[in-house]
């Protein structure tokens, strides 16, 4: 059984990084060389903040949210990483720095860990890879973040949520409120009251 979980796992991820790219059969091996499969227990820490990371992940099964905190020990959910999703400090990864990031397990959940060492000379060594980082790259770092800087300066409360039910529509159920408030910007109370205006709105 743990066989067929595993190989069903690094099919999801190839048919994923293909999604981006399509890599050849020699690229695909080396890649799943530097791979690492695990499980995560809901509430484990993937990658703790103030800790230098050495890898990234990708999420087969379950979900995990990226946090910070501030001076008050407040917590501000930056992202979260459901299912085909790639949770990691990747600023700290690229710098050899401790991450300012905290990233959880929401749920227990299966992963495939991947070096970030070797992932890096893998760039150097296939094209199509190089192609594949590319259009990660632009659709994730580039293009959704523009989006969400954009919503955050300019959008209401409201749209915001609105937004996030369109672009995350099987986390609304997933997710207590308070995590999709603190990624909004707002207070589980305003957020209930959010909701509560969209059930009275007449359709």
């Amino acid at each position: 059984m743990s066989e067929q979980i595993e190989d069903a796992a690094f099919s999801s991820l190839r048919q994923q990084l293909n999604s981006y790219y399509p890599l050849t059969q020699r690229t695909w091996a080396a890649y799943r060389r530097i791979c690492n499969r695990r499980q995560i227990n809901k509430g484990a820490i993937l990658y703790p903040a103030g800790e230098t990371p050495r890898s990234f992940a990708y999420v087969y099964r379950g979900l995990f949210r990226a946090y910070v905190l501030d001076k008050k020990g407040t917590e501000y959910n930056k992202n979260f990483f459901p299912e085909g999703r790639f949770p990691g400090a990747m600023t700290a990864l690229l710098r050899g720095e401790p991450s300012q990031f905290v990233i959880e397990a929401l749920e227990d959940s299966d992963i495939i860990e991947i070096d970030h060492a070797g992932y890096r000379r893998l760039l150097e060594e296939y094209d199509d890879l190089k192609l594949y980082h590319i259009q990660y790259l632009e659709r994730h770092w580039l293009l959704d973040k523009d989006i969400r800087e954009v919503t955050l300066v300019q959008d209401d409360a409201g749209t915001r949520y609105q937004k996030f039910m369109q672009d995350y529509p099987t986390l609304v159920s997933r997710l207590p409120q308070y995590h999709i408030a603190s990624h909004l910007g707002v207070t589980p109370t305003q957020l209930s009251r959010i909701r509560k205006k969209r059930i009275d709105q007449p359709m």
